[in-house]
């Protein structure tokens, strides 16, 4: 089982952002690659502490992860997925244990020096309720560059390979240093001096690839999945690619309405039937329940199904469908029809009697959102 993201950094669930920054940094500083050279625990303790963060820093995914835990980020790769790698980190946060470490902050052994990462490719993801409540694997062809094996690179003369150039300003509070990207080689720290056949002119190549990504069940619209190193290629041989972003969304389905981890469901019946009482079936996605009206059900009654609806992310519980009850009104009707129904007008048995039991529609509405 996963380490809690708050453990790990050692702060309460209710520590602000400062303070899961400051607990952070601490944690970095503490593990350190250059404070720990060839220490494997430690370089371990230092990746759990940059995921740690790198959740728990967003607000969108924080909440995520108070809801879900760890379960909310299964089968995303990459950061919130256990699948992270030292010069994501120093990309991403170097910036807030840097001035630590001088000038090594970028990368290991005082270089400087990071990593080239390719760009990120983003795609939509639509699923069915069928495929949210049981989870499924989807094989999505996607278009990403790729470095072209046949393409030939020199180390940058410009920032000799480091991928930043440094200069030296003087100023009135004395000799001020700063480092940009590099112009030449956009920061790879590689040139380009022959490019393969049918590149562009960083010897990249157009490649479509069939991606295999896991989808948990219980995901909602609106949810991102990282799959790791499936984004485009880095234009630096020695580089790693970007990550494919997933988004999630929902198609509508035609019977039932999602809350959340609950279904919604309008079951109509005739006036006969809540007259009389009847049993009818409801076909669920992944089967069929039987249920029971009693004579007399009014409509607008609403019947909980426990755990009939959407399993949640962390797999421990399921919601629950709520079937609401409608009777139909006929709208036309023959002349035996109507005889029938002039004739019950003043019967006592067909006037509304409501109880204190009996609640209004506004009353249900009110409960269900309460």
């Amino acid at each position: 089982m996963k380490e809690d993201y708050y453990d790990i950094l050692g702060i309460s669930k209710s520590a602000s952002a400062s303070e899961i920054k400051k607990a952070y940094r601490k944690k970095a500083i503490q593990y350190h690659p250059d404070k720990n050279p060839g220490d494997k625990t430690a370089e371990s303790n230092f990746k759990k502490a940059a995921e740690a963060y790198e959740v728990l820093s967003d607000p969108n995914k924080k909440s995520k992860y108070d809801q879900f835990g760890h379960s909310a980020f299964d089968g995303a790769g990459g950061f919130g997925g256990g699948g992270m790698n030292m010069d994501d980190i120093f990309s991403q946060f170097g910036d807030i244990f840097g001035s630590a470490f001088g000038s090594s902050f970028g990368g290991f052994g005082g270089a400087g020096q990071r990593v080239s990462k390719g760009s990120n490719l983003r795609i939509r993801v639509k699923l069915t309720l069928d495929e949210i409540i049981n989870g499924v694997e989807k094989k999505i062809k996607v278009r990403r560059k790729v470095l072209s094996p046949d393409s030939k690179f020199s180390t940058c003369t410009t920032c000799n390979g480091t991928g930043q150039v440094t200069r030296v300003t003087n100023t009135i509070l004395g000799r001020m240093q700063s480092s940009s990207v590099c112009p030449s080689c956009g920061g790879s720290g590689q040139s380009i001096i022959s490019r393969g056949q049918g590149t562009d002119s960083n010897g990249m190549l157009n490649s479509e690839e069939t991606v295999s990504i896991k989808i948990p069940a219980g995901v909602e619209e609106g949810m991102q999945l990282k799959v790791s190193n499936k984004g485009n290629d880095s234009n630096n041989p020695s580089g790693i690619s970007g990550d494919l972003i997933v988004l999630i969304e929902e198609s509508e389905d035609d019977s039932f309405t999602r809350d959340g981890k609950h279904l919604h469901y309008d079951l109509y019946i005739s006036m006969s039937e809540a007259a009389l009482g009847i049993s009818k079936d409801i076909h669920l996605i992944d089967g069929k329940v039987r249920i029971k009206l009693e004579s007399g059900i009014q409509s607008g009654k609403t019947l909980r199904l426990k755990n009939k609806g959407i399993p949640d992310l962390n797999g421990y519980s399921k919601g629950d469908l709520l079937v609401h009850v409608n009777i139909w009104t006929p709208k036309t009707l023959n002349r035996k029809q109507k005889d029938f129904f002039k004739e019950m007008l003043d019967d006592d048995n067909f006037k509304p009697n409501p109880k204190k039991s009996d609640k209004s529609f506004f009353e249900k509405v009110r409960d269900m959102f309460a």
